[in-house]
């Protein structure tokens, strides 16, 4: 394995409120409101950004380019990325290793999604689906139910394999949504705040054993943007030293 290079640090951050994917908002605006506020939560300009990479599942390409050039057309590389659930976190890791190795100072990492009202559904009927065999092996293992999400399918039967494997319980499970509804009061952005026991959450509407309703994501509209930098560009500007965090550690795998 590689050596990770020099340090690389979160300057600044910013986040749209996530809402129901109803067309009220294009992600244009999303994107650049997520930026502006990572910029100036950072405390830098876009002229001190070198690189950008933007995130997002569902768009045309080059979407990046449309939400970036609001900021300022000065010629920096922009990078788009798709990588389903992990779009995000791949953008952040394409940015770390980028300023950790000196091809960069500063990143702006932009992510945003406009979505389609209900469950997720493939895009492109006219191609072989890049989960084909991923259902395949459901069908011959687990079953697949037409008439349900398929993604909670996915899910729902790697949590299966993982209680079968590890001993884990359905209310292992739950006490995961459990948490993070509770956080949610207290994030004014969150798309829904409220608040469940652990048995309302396993007495919701069972989606795909062992995921019920309320452990399953709606889908949202929103964005978020994080400002990264580098160590050499940080000793320059020591100002900033005390708001910066150190990105400890970071890995990824497929």
């Amino acid at each position: 394995m590689s050596s990770p290079g020099s340090p690389v640090y979160v300057l600044g951050v910013g986040m749209t409120k996530f809402i129901k994917p109803r067309g009220q908002v294009g992600y244009p605006e999303m994107g650049y409101e997520a930026g502006i506020k990572a910029l100036a939560d950072a405390g830098v300009n876009y002229d001190d950004v070198d690189t950008g990479i933007a995130c997002y599942a569902y768009g045309d390409s080059t979407s990046g380019q449309r939400v970036f050039y609001q900021f300022g057309m000065t010629g920096i590389p922009i990078y788009n990325v798709n990588n389903n659930c992990s779009t995000g976190s791949t953008g952040l890791h394409m940015a770390r290793k980028f300023l950790a190795r000196g091809a960069g100072d500063v990143a702006l990492v932009v992510g945003f999604e406009k979505m389609l009202p209900g469950s997720l559904r493939a895009v492109f009927s006219d191609r072989t689906n890049p989960l084909d065999k991923s259902f395949l092996m459901m069908v011959n293992t687990r079953g697949v139910d037409p008439e349900r999400p398929g993604t909670a399918q996915i899910f729902g039967n790697a949590g299966r394999e993982y209680m079968e494997k590890f001993g884990a319980t359905k209310e292992d499970f739950a006490e995961i949504a459990r948490v993070n509804h509770e956080h949610s009061r207290r994030n004014p952005y969150s798309q829904f705040r409220d608040v469940y026991t652990l048995e309302q959450i396993m007495e919701s509407p069972e989606i795909w054993d062992p995921l019920t309703k309320l452990q399953c994501c709606p889908t949202s509209d929103g964005a978020a943007a994080a400002v990264l930098v580098g160590e050499k560009w940080l000793q320059g500007h020591p100002e900033l030293r005390e708001k910066a965090v150190l990105i400890a550690g970071q890995a990824m795998a497929t």
